[in-house]
C-alpha cells in the first residue's frame, strides 16, 4: 500500500504549520522523526503515521498523527496531522457527556485558541450551569445548584471547591471589571471544568458499571 503523505513521510520534508502550546499560536516546525503503524499478520487496522516535530521558535516538541483515509475514487491519502501529545483543545470530548453540555465545552475552547480568555471564563461557566440542569438540580443560582450536587454526593469537597472556583472566575468575566481573565486562569479553568465532566459523567458511571458487576451472584468479597 503506498501513498503520497502530503509532505509528511518524505525525507526531507518541507516545514509545517502547526500550533505550538507554548508559543501560544501559529509556527513552523521541523520533522525530526516519522513512524508509519501498519497491520501485521491477522491484525486489521488502517494505517497510521505517527510524526515526531519541533517548533522552529521555541523548539518545543510534539507528535503528530495521521490516519488513513480512502477517497471516493477508490484511492486513498493521508488525513492532514493532528497533535497527538502534549494533550490539547483538539483532544475529543468523551462521548458520554450530554451534546447540550459538550457544545458549551468546545465553544469554551475555542474561545481559548482565539485568545479570548475573558470569554472561555464565560462559556466554561455556562458548561457548569448545562451540568447542574442536567443532573436535576432545583436552584437557578450556581452557587446553590452546586451545593445540591455536592450535597446528593454527586461531587465531593475537592471537587466541589474546584466548581465554585470556577464559577467566581466566570463571573469575573460575565461582570465589567479593570482586571482582566489571563490566560493561565482560562487554561486552568478549561482543565478544572473537564475534570469536573469526566468525573460526573465517565468515571462515575464506569465506577457505577463496576458495582453492578460485583453485584451479581458468584462476583462477592471474598476473604484472602
Amino acid at each position: 500500500m503506498t501513498a503520497t503523505t502530503k509532505g509528511w513521510g518524505d525525507t526531507s520534508p518541507p516545514p509545517m504549520l502547526i500550533q505550538c502550546p507554548r508559543c501560544d499560536g501559529h509556527t513552523l516546525s521541523t520533522q525530526r522523526g516519522a513512524y508509519t503503524l501498519s497491520p501485521e499478520g491477522d491484525e486489521d487496522f488502517e494505517p497510521l503515521i505517527y510524526t515526531l516535530v519541533s517548533c522552529d521558535k521555541c523548539r518545543t516538541p510534539q507528535l503528530l498523527k495521521q490516519m488513513s483515509e480512502f477517497e471516493v475514487d477508490g484511492s486513498w491519502d493521508w488525513t492532514d496531522p493532528v497533535r497527538e501529545w502534549p494533550g490539547g483543545a483538539s483532544e475529543p470530548l468523551s462521548p458520554s457527556i450530554p451534546p447540550a453540555i459538550a457544545r458549551e465545552m468546545r465553544e469554551a475552547r475555542a474561545c481559548f485558541s482565539a485568545k479570548l480568555y475573558t470569554a472561555t471564563a464565560v462559556m466554561v461557566r455556562r458548561t457548569l450551569e448545562g451540568m447542574c440542569v442536567d443532573q436535576g438540580t432545583s436552584k437557578k443560582v450556581l452557587f446553590a445548584a452546586l451545593g445540591e450536587l455536592r450535597d446528593a454526593n454527586k461531587i465531593e469537597g475537592r471537587l466541589f471547591d474546584w466548581a465554585q472556583a470556577l464559577r467566581v472566575l466566570g463571573n469575573q468575566g460575565a461582570h465589567f471589571s479593570k482586571e482582566a481573565v489571563g490566560r493561565e486562569d482560562a487554561q486552568d479553568a478549561l482543565q478544572l471544568a473537564e475534570a469536573l465532566l469526566d468525573y460526573i459523567y465517565v468515571f462515575t458511571a464506569k465506577y457505577e458499571e463496576f458495582q453492578q458487576r460485583r453485584a451479581k451472584p458468584g462476583k462477592g468479597d471474598s476473604s484472602s
